[in-house]
């Protein structure tokens, strides 16, 4: 059974029957067990089989079950996945370009300002006051692009 924090809203088995969880705790809300699902078929009514679905996936038509108290029976469920983000990458894009690694995590605001700020160093090594912002900036790129991929990852239930 699927129960933690990361859980979806859904209904879970629990006992004789079934209990919805509402993502965050069990609520009063039971259900006797649904009936088994029936054989599916595809569009020309063949029996589903992993020859005849969609780009070879076997578990094709997606499950079909409520996803909550008010939907009817039958509503498709799709569940959502999400690709980690790689800190391993997000540093080498950064240690290229300060703030590219930043801006791949999806902090693009922080990552133009890292970047900006690396360039504008970059003209104040004239007085050398600038050779320590674009070192400074430099590193930060890197180190900011691994922990915001360590802390999306987390956000999202995903170790890294």
């Amino acid at each position: 059974m699927n129960e933690g924090p990361f859980a979806p809203p859904g209904w879970y088995p629990a006992g004789e029957g079934e209990r919805y969880w509402d993502g965050r705790a069990w609520t009063p809300h039971t259900r006797p067990p649904m009936d088994p699902p029936v054989a599916a078929t595809d569009a020309h009514g063949l029996p589903h089989s992993p020859a005849n679905a969609p780009w070879g996936h076997a578990d094709w038509p997606p499950p079909s079950r409520p996803s909550g108290p008010a939907a009817p029976a039958g509503t498709p469920v799709y569940y959502t996945q999400v690709a980690p983000k790689n800190p391993a990458v997000a540093v080498l894009a950064s240690f290229f370009m300060p703030g590219l690694g930043s801006m791949i995590n999806g902090d693009v605001a922080k990552g133009v300002g890292i970047l900006i700020g690396y360039f504008v160093s970059w003209l104040f090594v004239i007085v050398l006051v600038g050779i320590v912002g674009v070192l400074g900036f430099w590193v930060w790129g890197m180190v900011d692009a691994y922990q915001g991929a360590r802390r999306w990852n987390a956000a999202h239930g995903i170790l890294s």
